[in-house]
Parts: C-alpha cells; sequence; structure tokens
C-alpha cells in the first residue's frame, strides 16, 4: 500500500477522505486531510512519523507490506501530536526496541499519552544522522505549531521533511502539488497558516528564513498533511514569507448575526459605503452562523480591518459573534483595525461589547461604535453607508 516517492522513498501514510472536522471540532477541513508519514530505505532504514490513532492497526498492517517491520532501524518523530504519533504505540508493540529520535520535549510529549519508556534519542538542530548514502540533518522548529516540532533534511534525496510546516488539509491519491488544483491547495495552505500557525508567526518566521537560509537543495518538501511540493516549492516558500509578516491585503471583512435581519439590513448598507468610497477595496461579507467559523478567520487573515456586528440580546452580543470573537482574540492577529455595530431594541449592549472585545484583541479601533434602533429605515441605512465610508478611509 506504499508509494514509491523515489528509488529510496516511500510514502506510507493514511488519506482521510472522510475527515470534515479537526481537532475535535475546532478545524473545518472541506477537502478530506492525509496523515503523510514516510520510509527512507538506505544502509539503515528509517520510518519518519506515523499517522492517526483510528488508523494505527491499519497502518502497521500496510506498513508490514512495505518492510519487514524488524528492518526499521529508527524512527524518526518531527511533531508528537496525536495526528502523527497516533500509531506509534501500535508499532512499538512490534518491534519496543527501535530508537525513536526526537526533540526533547518530544519525548516528553510522547511520554505523556502513551506513558512508556521507549529508547528516545533526543536531537536538536545541527545533529545529524548517517543512515548511509543520505545523512539526516535536524532543525528545531518550536511552536511550528507545537513545542516540540522539528524538521528533518535528508541530503541524498534532497527531501526536507517539514512536518505540519508547509501542510495543508487536503486528500488527494496522487500526492504531488502539480497533479490536483493549485488554487484549492494554496487556499487550503493559507487557511492552515491562518488557522493553526499564524499565533506563533514570530517563531514560524525565524524558522521558514533560517530553512531558506540554509540553502538547501531540495528537490521535494514533504509535509505532514496535504500534498508533497515537488512543482512549487518556490511559490510555497514564498507565500510563507509574505504570511509571516504580521499580513494583509486591501481588504475589509464584515462578520455579522441577525436576529430578525435588521443587522443584515446594517451590515449590507455599511458595505455599500465602504464601495462606494473605496472602489478598489475587496469588501466580504460572512455571516457568523451559516458561514464556516475558519474560513470567517481565513478572511479576516486576509483582510487590514474587519466589521464586527450583533443584535443584543440579553443586554450582550449572540453567542456566534461571542464564540468567533474568542476565536479571534486567540489568533492574536497584527496591523489590523476594527470597528463594531449593531441593532438594538429598548436597549443596547453588544456593540459596545464588541468593541471592546476587538480591543482585547489588538485591533486599533477605526471609530465609535454604530447602533441602530429596531429595523433601519432610510435614515438609518443613509448612517449605515456614511459609517461605512468612514471605516474605507481609515
Amino acid at each position: 500500500m506504499g508509494k514509491k516517492i523515489t528509488d529510496h522513498v516511500t510514502w506510507v501514510g493514511k488519506i482521510d477522505w472522510e475527515l470534515k472536522h479537526f481537532h475535535g471540532d475546532e478545524l473545518s477541513t472541506h477537502f478530506g486531510s492525509s496523515y503523510n508519514a514516510y520510509l527512507l530505505r538506505d544502509k539503515k532504514n528509517v520510518l519518519i512519523d506515523t499517522v492517526w490513532t483510528p488508523y494505527d492497526h491499519e497502518f502497521v498492517a500496510h506498513l508490514k507490506e512495505v518492510i519487514d517491520l524488524k528492518d526499521i532501524d529508527y524512527i524518526v518523530m518531527n511533531h508528537n501530536e496525536n495526528d502523527h504519533s497516533g500509531a506509534l504505540p501500535a508499532l512499538m508493540a512490534e518491534i519496543p526496541d527501535t530508537p525513536i529520535y526526537c526533540t526533547k520535549k518530544g519525548e516528553m510529549i510522547l511520554r505523556g499519552p502513551c506513558h512508556k519508556d521507549w529508547h528516545f534519542i533526543n536531537v536538536k538542530t545541527g545533529d545529524t544522522l548517517n543512515v548511509g548514502d543520505n545523512t539526516l540533518h535536524f532543525v528545531e522548529c518550536p511552536m511550528c505549531h507545537w513545542p516540540d516540532t522539528m524538521v528533518t533534511y535528508a541530503d541524498k534525496e534532497q527531501i526536507l521533511f517539514s512536518n505540519d510546516v508547509f501542510g495543508q488539509h487536503y486528500a488527494t491519491e496522487s500526492l504531488y502539488d502539480d497533479t490536483v488544483k493549485l488554487c484549492d491547495v494554496m487556499h487550503e495552505a493559507e487557511k492552515y497558516y491562518a488557522n493553526i500557525l499564524n499565533i506563533y508567526n514570530p517563531m514560524v518566521k525565524k524558522k521558514v528564513d533560517e530553512i531558506i537560509g540554509m540553502n538547501l537543495p531540495l528537490k521535494l518538501i514533504a509535509p505532514s498533511h496535504g500534498v508533497i511540493w515537488r512543482h512549487h516549492i518556490d511559490d510555497i516558500l514564498k507565500r510563507y514569507q509574505e504570511w509571516d509578516v504580521d499580513y494583509q491585503t486591501n481588504q475589509i471583512t464584515i462578520i455579522y448575526d441577525t436576529m430578525w435581519q435588521a443587522t443584515r439590513h446594517m451590515a449590507e448598507a455599511i458595505a455599500y459605503g465602504i464601495q462606494q468610497q473605496d472602489p478598489d477595496v475587496r469588501v466580504v461579507l460572512m455571516n457568523a452562523v451559516k458561514d464556516d467559523k475558519n474560513d470567517i478567520l481565513l478572511e479576516v487573515f486576509r483582510s487590514k480591518a474587519i466589521v464586527v456586528g450583533s443584535p443584543t440580546v440579553n443586554l450582550g452580543m449572540t453567542f456566534a459573534i461571542a464564540g468567533i470573537l474568542e476565536m479571534i482574540h486567540g489568533m492574536r492577529f497584527k496591523n489590523k483595525r476594527a470597528a463594531a455595530f449593531g441593532s438594538i431594541g429598548w436597549g443596547g449592549g453588544a456593540e459596545k461589547r464588541i468593541q471592546q472585545r476587538l480591543e482585547e484583541a489588538g485591533f486599533g479601533i477605526i471609530t465609535d461604535p454604530l447602533k441602530v434602533k429596531w429595523a433601519p429605515d432610510e435614515q438609518a441605512e443613509q448612517q449605515c453607508r456614511e459609517w461605512g465610508k468612514v471605516i474605507a478611509q481609515s
């Protein structure tokens, strides 16, 4: 069941076409995903990463079709979150004495859930492992996106095994970037960065710059999720360099929830005003209930400013807006501005609370909150349009 990548490297992972949510329900995966593991055959044989726990016995069974497990000399674990280390206990039950190469924090993380005293060998940046024609070079990448993360470079093969870095949740049986729709893959790579890595972007930038600065000959970048990069290596490296620097485009995203359509009408009028003032700006409207929360975060990532609105419910905002603001707060977006609005009945509150949460999330506030009582009439809609023009001018 393995797939040959080079004469010496075989893909031995799992394609998960059914996966639609990941990290519990925290991350949407519209295109499915894959858990990429790799077998390097040389004078010594090396397994790089495993797969998620639900597929542990399947993984071991398929690995046996490719190699006698006793012929695996070393296991390299670049990152020990469950989607990469989940099959390790089932594998180690068969070959318990095989050395596991990982960072010191990787050992700590593996000991936590597995409770096993396996043969761990800790490595750090600059350490190498000669396995024959290839020497493996290890580079620690803490917080890309866990503290244990590292990448491994096989010099003869000229392959960077990058784990989560440069990955995307994208299922394909053909494995490579040039065999699928590049626009879909790049979209998923950007969504992955926005939702997973952006919070750590200073550390991601440091490590990506370090890897690029090593001037490694690269035939392949082989991440742990999604496609293997072979034809668009320079493109994904360039995109990471763009995303790493407080990324924004000429876009304003309006995020809203609505009960009786008043807040929706406000959002649409605000969008009209923004577009009137600046025809070149891209305006995106997203309903916090109907649109996918991770797609919303992607649009926030792309935006120079966001506008967030909610009707007042029990003196505060709706559940959906509160939830998306909590996610936005956790992403630590930088170099972005924001404003709040809302519809009210006999009492307000949502718009003030939204502005407070935006300030807490580090957004610069463009202007005072806008509120409209009950459903907006023509005068109120004009007020929304004028408020939108102020947003566009910021």
